[in-house]
């Protein structure tokens, strides 16, 4: 990632209120001064103007990370990896191409973030047909674009809306809004005040100039993961392997306390060995992906 990667940045490990609250301390950049930031890097490998383009674009990368909130991963998690992206924009950003960073840094953030996506544990649930990967990236948009904000489940008029515009069934419609629907905390929940006004995380994120993201399509790797999971899998032995897929592979999970008692130990033993076994999965897939050069490499 060149020098610069050893600089200090703020991370989202802290708690995502904290780290919010920091990057909003990092002021944007005039165009100009992007320019020969950029220019610094390119020419130099100016690590102070590099790293100085990375903290002046980490609202970006926490602003898109908030729009999959709803996909059941941890949000710090998630913002880490929009900040991969980040790194590896401004690494590669060429400022004589004419247009601003965060307009090209919001396809590498987004490309990170899917990666992490699709090779993220709870995509193993989801179905595999092209039409279902479409439905996964792709509902919170229809919904936003015919005005289904609503919580809970859709009306059927907007299940049938999306169903059609998206070449897929309702009952899938339904399904995958559920499984999307929870997940981390609104844009509008308050985190903080000021005297009597209220703070929302999406007032912390706003950044007027980076709205000119077009239509990112899903990546079409999913087979590819799922495939990587079957052969990750021989890494478990066979008591791991059946408390993961109970745990995790089944759209409804089996109780810490069943376990516990079908294995005859407690029920933090049972925690113990999912953890350490979805740990040793992680690991097992990440080396496989990279064998197969699936990973991108930071």
């Amino acid at each position: 990632m060149g020098n610069y990667a050893n600089l200090p940045v703020p991370t989202p490990e802290g708690g995502l209120n904290r780290y919010l609250q920091e990057i909003r301390k990092f002021p944007m950049l005039e165009p100009e001064e992007e320019y020969m930031l950029a220019k610094a890097w390119v020419e130099r490998e100016d690590s102070e103007a590099a790293h100085k383009m990375v903290t002046s674009h980490l609202r970006l990368a926490a602003k898109i990370a908030m729009g999959y909130r709803g996909y059941g991963l941890p949000q710090a998690e998630v913002i880490s990896e929009a900040n991969v992206g980040l790194m590896q924009a401004v690494k590669k950003f060429d400022p004589e191409k004419g247009f601003r960073l965060a307009t090209y840094a919001m396809w590498w953030i987004r490309a990170s973030i899917q990666e992490y996506v699709l090779r993220s544990w709870s995509m193993v649930k989801l179905g595999t047909t092209s039409a279902q990967k479409k439905l996964f990236f792709n509902l919170r948009k229809a919904k936003n674009r015919i005005g289904a904000l609503e919580d809970g489940d859709l009306r059927p008029e907007n299940v049938a809306r999306i169903a059609h515009d998206l070449n897929v069934t309702e009952d899938e419609v339904i399904s995958m809004n559920r499984r999307m629907s929870g997940g981390d905390a609104s844009l509008n929940a308050v985190i903080g005040s000021d005297g009597d006004s209220a703070t929302q995380w999406q007032d912390w994120l706003e950044d007027e100039d980076a709205d000119t993201a077009g239509d990112y399509e899903a990546k079409d790797e999913l087979d590819s993961r799922r495939e990587l999971l079957a052969d990750a899998m021989a890494v478990l032995n066979d008591r791991e392997k059946d408390i993961l897929v109970q745990r995790r592979l089944q759209d409804k999970a089996v109780t810490l306390e069943e376990l516990s008692s079908q294995y005859d130990v407690s029920r933090e033993r049972i925690r113990q060995i999912e953890v350490r076994a979805f740990e040793k999965l992680q690991k097992k897939m990440r080396d496989l992906a990279k064998e197969k050069g699936m990973l991108s490499t930071v």
